[in-house]
Formats: structure tokens, C-alpha cells, sequence
């Protein structure tokens, strides 16, 4: 090789790391160009009354995305959101003080519900691991039996909250923002700290990056993949919580919608469905993609039929612009 051609292919290897940062700041800078844009065609978007909507609105949709941003990032998909989520608004407002029986758990009520989250994102991983049975139809099931068994213990009814501890994380604010919001946060910050911070958050990375590798380096895949699904359930279950407050009851349509926002959010930041690429703070700028979205189309009067036309737009040019063709021989 000569030396002409050894400096011109060391000048051309950094093109495809140059433009994997464009792609990773394309997120920010379009959540950026859409507040101008909106701005500008109704200046009450700006307004403090406003963001915090946007912060409402955003704060489920958020700590979802945190749970399903880690299943793609192992390259896995999780459709059991929308039933983790309502099966435990659901146990939730049957165990603290409300309207329907007795029970005063409190706090306590709260602990429930997460393990009962943990519980249900651990059978999505040890059937999918242990079976064998790909995550799409684990998650799939899981996701009807949690609707299901929500509607086997309310019989089509809805039981109203009035547990004050509970109301106070949508009614009560700290500096303007409920304390849902705060909530909401914190869980992004756990979050931070298991992707960064632990051997849980490397090894995720590593199988996305690719499972044959991470296996033959003594990464217990299964292992895993379990830890990785409940991880996921009790971020969902967080969410029910906040579903509840927010709604100030349980029922069984509670979670309706929720799959398609927060896969649409996570994808939208940036994570690649492939897995190995993407962050939670992508899932952040996703998320706020998508609300400011919907909040500035309804500001500019945009009909609700067109606006859900334009979320699915956006999904299908996100994914467009997040896959690596040069690394996909087949497309399936």
C-alpha cells in the first residue's frame, strides 16, 4: 500500500463516528427547532403555565420509556407496557384508601405494587429466556393477561382514590412542578446510574452490541435478559402509580395508548431498535419530542385525527434515520 492511499484510508474511518454524533445530536436539535418553530406561530407555547403541561403530560411517558429504553437497548421489543402499567393502577387503588373497600395500606400499598411489577417483567424474562419463545409474543401475552386480570378483579368497575399520599403527586408542587414530575426525575436519575454505573448497564450494551460475543466474554445472557425485563416491569409499575395519581383512579383502560407513545418516544431519541446504541437521556429528548409535538399542535388548533397521523410519521422517519443500512444484509 502506498503512502498516499494509507493516509487516505486513516483520513476516511472517522466519517462514520462523525456521523453517528450527527445522528445522536439530531434528536436535541429538532426537540430545539420545533419549540422555535411553535414559538413563533403562538408565543403562548413559551409560557411557564405551559411547560409545566408539557412536564405533566411528559412525566408517564418518561418513566415508561426508561423501562423499555433498556429491552431495545438489549435488542429486545417489550409490548406487555400497557398491562404492567394497568394491572398495578389497578392493585394500587384497590390497596391504599378508596372509595371500594377498607384497605388503608398506604405506602405500604405502594412496595406492593412495584414487586407485583417486578413480578410480571420477571416472567416476561424467564419465559423468554427459558422457553425460548422470542420477546415479541412473550411481552405480547403478557400484556393481554395484565389488561385481563385487571378486569378480573374490578368486574368492569372503576375505584376512585382517596388516598391523600397518593393525590399528592399530581395535586401538590414543589417550585411550580407536581410532585409526579419530581417523581418522574428521580427515576430517570436511577436510571442514569444503572446505565452508567453498574455491571447490569455494560452488559445490556454488550448484548445489543451482539449476544454471540457477550456469551463467548462470560456474560450470563439469560441472567441478563431476566434481570433486564423485571428491571423493565418495575419502571412500569412507577408508571401505573403515577397513572393513578394522575387520574385519581384505577381502572382497566387506564393504560390504553401508552405502547405506542413510549416506543414511539424511545425510538424517536435516538435508540436504535437493533439494540447497542441510544441512552435514557435520548429516551428524555424523545419523550419531549413527541409532547411538545402534541402540545403545540394543539395549540395551533391542528385536528386530534390529523395530529395521530403525524406521531406515526414521525415514528417511521426516526427508525428510517436510526438504522445503519451498511450493516443490514437483509431486511425482514
Amino acid at each position: 500500500m502506498t503512502l498516499d492511499a494509507s493516509i487516505s484510508s486513516q483520513a476516511a474511518k472517522p466519517a462514520p463516528r462523525r456521523r453517528w454524533r450527527l445522528a445522536a445530536w439530531a434528536p436535541l436539535i429538532v426537540l430545539v427547532l420545533l419549540c422555535g418553530l411553535i414559538t413563533l406561530i403562538n408565543p403562548n407555547f413559551m409560557t411557564f403555565g405551559n411547560m409545566v403541561r408539557i412536564s405533566q403530560a411528559a412525566m408517564i411517558p418518561l418513566v415508561l420509556g426508561l423501562g423499555a429504553t433498556f429491552i431495545i437497548l438489549m435488542g429486545s421489543i417489550d409490548l406487555s407496557v400497557e398491562g404492567g402499567l394497568t394491572l398495578s393502577a389497578v392493585i394500587l387503588s384497590m390497596l391504599v384508601l378508596n372509595g371500594a373497600n377498607s384497605n388503608t395500606f398506604g405506602l405500604f400499598g405502594i412496595l406492593i405494587v412495584l414487586l407485583v411489577g417486578a413480578g410480571v417483567g420477571f416472567a416476561n424474562g424467564v419465559i423468554h429466556v427459558r422457553l425460548k419463545i422470542p420477546s415479541f409474543m412473550v411481552t405480547l401475552g403478557m400484556w393481554f393477561v395484565g389488561v385481563g386480570a385487571a378486569n378480573a378483579l374490578l368486574g368492569g368497575m372503576a375505584i376512585r382514590i382517596n388516598d391523600p399520599m397518593i393525590r399528592r403527586l399530581a395535586i401538590e408542587r414543589f417550585l411550580g412542578f407536581p410532585w409526579g414530575v419530581w417523581l418522574a426525575l428521580f427515576c430517570l436519575l436511577i436510571a442514569l446510574v444503572i446505565q452508567n454505573y453498574t455491571r447490569l448497564g455494560r452488559y445490556i450494551y454488550a448484548l445489543g452490541g451482539g449476544e454471540d460475543l457477550a456469551a463467548l466474554s462470560g456474560i450470563p445472557v439469560g441472567r441478563v435478559r431476566i434481570l433486564t425485563f423485571t428491571l423493565a416491569g418495575v419502571f412500569y409499575a412507577v408508571g401505573g402509580v403515577l397513572a393513578a395519581a394522575q387520574l385519581g383512579l384505577g381502572n382497566a383502560q387506564i393504560g390504553n395508548g401508552r405502547l405506542f407513545t413510549t416506543v414511539t418516544a424511545v425510538v424517536v431519541g435516538g435508540t436504535a431498535l437493533s439494540g447497542g446504541q441510544g441512552s435514557v437521556l435520548q429516551t428524555l429528548v424523545g419523550v419531549l419530542i413527541v409532547v411538545v409535538l402534541s402540545n403545540g399542535m394543539v395549540l395551533m388548533g391542528v385536528p386530534p385525527s390529523v395530529q395521530i397521523g403525524v406521531q406515526g410519521l414521525m415514528i417511521i422517519a426516526a427508525v428510517a434515520l436510526s438504522i445503519d443500512r451498511k450493516r443490514m444484509r437483509i431486511v425482514k
